[in-house]
């Protein structure tokens, strides 16, 4: 049976590792042993996927990314060129840390900006958005702007990545989607269409 992704001829694809239907691997890409990238993904150039990552469905990861063990990103999560993650606190060269690696989960739709650095053991809310060139030290809410290093929350943005205003009311829209979003207690509500 053909392989059901697509794989350039230079990248790197280890065996023991899990690759859905409709991904694409590109040039120079290593997928390492034990990792799941899920359906329809985009892996671009010079990427690094290690053991035990976990991609969802519709993963886009453009060139020069690293994703270090313990890392897992939810469906539709968007991963900026020459952004990383750690995944040691207190790396030394000459202490072995293996089997000490921090987890970090970034949520559904999430993107982290061009070379955006996250710091292991804090979570990526869904539809967070990470500025480019941010260093994140702590887990960022869902649907939560943040940029600079450290990265500071500025803002609230919208599932398709929109700044949100909020009136007097807490409520704001979506210029794109018109979808409603309510802000309560310092999270952000998307509010169900009654349709």
């Amino acid at each position: 049976m053909a392989e059901q992704f697509f794989a350039h001829a230079t990248a790197v694809i280890d065996e023991g590792c899990s690759i859905g239907e409709g991904t694409k691997i590109w040039h120079f890409s290593h997928i390492m042993p034990g990792c799941t990238i899920g359906e329809d993904c985009n892996i671009g150039q010079n990427v690094v996927v290690s053991p035990e990552v976990v991609l969802g469905k519709n993963v886009k990861v453009q060139n020069n990314v690293s994703i270090y063990t313990g890392v897992t990103c939810e469906d539709d999560v968007f991963l900026g060129p020459s952004m990383v993650f750690t995944n040691v606190t207190n790396p030394r060269s000459a202490v072995n840390r293996r089997g000490e690696y921090a987890r970090t989960r970034v949520g559904k739709g999430a993107s982290i900006g061009a070379n955006a650095t996250i710091v292991c053991g804090h979570d990526i809310g869904e539809y967070a958005f990470i500025g480019a060139g941010a260093v994140v030290t702590k887990t960022v809410p869902a649907y939560a702007l943040v940029v600079g290093n450290p990265a500071r929350h500025i803002g609230w943005m919208s599932k398709r990545g929109h700044r949100l205003e909020f009136n007097n009311e807490n409520k704001a829209t979506c210029p794109e989607s018109g979808e409603e979003y309510r802000l309560e207690h310092n999270t952000v509500i998307a509010v169900e269409s009654e349709i």
